[in-house]
Protein backbone atom coordinates (compact mmCIF):
# COMPACT_ATOMS: atom_id res chain seq x y z
CA UNK A 1 0.00 0.00 0.00
CA UNK A 2 1.27 3.38 -1.01
CA UNK A 3 0.23 6.53 0.81
CA UNK A 4 0.91 9.79 -0.81
CA UNK A 5 0.50 13.74 -0.33
CA UNK A 6 2.12 15.49 -2.90
CA UNK A 7 2.13 19.11 -3.70
CA UNK A 8 1.54 20.59 -7.39
CA UNK A 9 1.78 24.50 -8.33
CA UNK A 10 -1.26 25.79 -10.60
CA UNK A 11 0.10 27.40 -13.70
CA UNK A 12 -0.56 31.62 -13.38
CA UNK A 13 -4.37 33.07 -14.20
CA UNK A 14 -5.25 29.47 -14.22
CA UNK A 15 -7.61 29.37 -10.95
CA UNK A 16 -10.87 29.57 -12.82
CA UNK A 17 -9.65 26.71 -14.76
CA UNK A 18 -9.11 24.69 -11.74
CA UNK A 19 -12.52 25.73 -11.10
CA UNK A 20 -13.75 24.10 -13.78
CA UNK A 21 -11.70 20.90 -13.09
CA UNK A 22 -12.89 20.24 -9.92
CA UNK A 23 -16.33 20.93 -10.58
CA UNK A 24 -15.82 18.89 -13.39
CA UNK A 25 -14.69 15.33 -11.73
CA UNK A 26 -17.64 15.85 -8.64
CA UNK A 27 -20.04 16.23 -11.45
CA UNK A 28 -18.94 12.90 -12.63
CA UNK A 29 -17.63 11.02 -9.46
CA UNK A 30 -19.53 7.75 -10.57
CA UNK A 31 -17.56 7.74 -13.72
CA UNK A 32 -14.77 8.92 -11.60
CA UNK A 33 -14.79 6.25 -9.51
CA UNK A 34 -15.05 3.43 -12.18
CA UNK A 35 -11.47 4.37 -13.10
CA UNK A 36 -10.27 4.40 -9.41
CA UNK A 37 -10.97 0.66 -9.71
CA UNK A 38 -8.81 -0.13 -12.64
CA UNK A 39 -5.66 1.93 -10.58
CA UNK A 40 -6.07 -0.03 -7.04
CA UNK A 41 -6.59 3.75 -5.77
CA UNK A 42 -8.70 3.10 -2.42
CA UNK A 43 -8.53 7.19 -1.67
CA UNK A 44 -8.02 10.10 -3.86
CA UNK A 45 -8.41 13.50 -2.12
CA UNK A 46 -7.64 17.04 -3.89
CA UNK A 47 -6.70 19.78 -1.71
CA UNK A 48 -6.60 23.38 -2.77
CA UNK A 49 -4.56 25.97 -0.66
CA UNK A 50 -2.75 29.44 -2.13
CA UNK A 51 0.29 30.55 -0.32
CA UNK A 52 2.31 33.65 -0.74
CA UNK A 53 -0.01 34.90 -3.57
CA UNK A 54 0.33 31.09 -5.68
CA UNK A 55 -1.87 28.53 -5.87
CA UNK A 56 -1.51 24.87 -5.07
CA UNK A 57 -3.53 21.59 -5.93
CA UNK A 58 -2.61 18.66 -3.06
CA UNK A 59 -2.81 15.22 -3.95
CA UNK A 60 -3.63 12.65 -1.16
CA UNK A 61 -3.93 9.14 -1.70
CA UNK A 62 -3.66 5.38 -0.63
CA UNK A 63 -3.08 3.06 -3.43
CA UNK A 64 -3.04 -0.51 -3.70
CA UNK A 65 -0.09 -2.34 -5.94
CA UNK A 66 -0.24 -3.26 -9.61
CA UNK A 67 -2.60 -0.56 -10.28
CA UNK A 68 -2.67 0.84 -13.76
CA UNK A 69 -1.49 4.88 -14.28
CA UNK A 70 -3.86 7.26 -15.27
CA UNK A 71 -1.84 7.99 -18.52
CA UNK A 72 -2.57 4.45 -19.62
CA UNK A 73 -5.95 4.30 -19.51
CA UNK A 74 -8.51 4.67 -22.22
CA UNK A 75 -11.50 5.82 -20.03
CA UNK A 76 -12.69 9.11 -21.52
CA UNK A 77 -12.78 10.96 -17.94
CA UNK A 78 -9.37 9.89 -17.22
CA UNK A 79 -8.44 11.64 -20.87
CA UNK A 80 -10.19 14.91 -19.92
CA UNK A 81 -8.70 14.68 -16.58
CA UNK A 82 -5.26 14.62 -18.15
CA UNK A 83 -6.23 17.76 -20.28
CA UNK A 84 -6.91 19.82 -17.73
CA UNK A 85 -3.63 18.51 -16.03
CA UNK A 86 -1.83 19.62 -18.88
CA UNK A 87 -3.80 23.17 -18.70
CA UNK A 88 -3.55 23.85 -15.29
CA UNK A 89 -0.16 21.86 -13.55
CA UNK A 90 2.91 23.90 -13.80
CA UNK A 91 5.56 21.75 -15.37
CA UNK A 92 8.35 24.15 -14.30
CA UNK A 93 7.62 23.49 -10.49
CA UNK A 94 9.06 20.29 -8.88
CA UNK A 95 6.07 18.21 -7.38
CA UNK A 96 6.62 18.01 -3.77
CA UNK A 97 6.26 14.86 -1.78
CA UNK A 98 5.43 15.76 1.84
CA UNK A 99 7.17 12.67 3.91
CA UNK A 100 4.76 9.88 5.24
CA UNK A 101 5.63 10.05 8.83
CA UNK A 102 2.36 8.12 10.74
CA UNK A 103 -0.35 5.97 9.15
CA UNK A 104 -3.31 5.12 11.24
CA UNK A 105 -5.56 3.12 9.25
CA UNK A 106 -7.21 0.43 11.33
CA UNK A 107 -6.50 -3.23 10.19
CA UNK A 108 -10.27 -4.02 9.26
CA UNK A 109 -10.30 -1.37 6.79
CA UNK A 110 -6.36 -2.67 5.66
CA UNK A 111 -7.63 -5.60 4.89
CA UNK A 112 -10.68 -4.11 2.48
CA UNK A 113 -8.29 -2.53 1.00
CA UNK A 114 -6.00 -5.57 -0.27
Amino acid sequence: MNVELTRFRVKPGMSEKVDEWLAFLNGHMEDVLVTLEGENMHVETIFREVLDGEEYLYWYSIQGGGGQAVEESDHWIDKKHLEYWDACIDPDFRPVDLKTEVVMIPEKVRRAMD
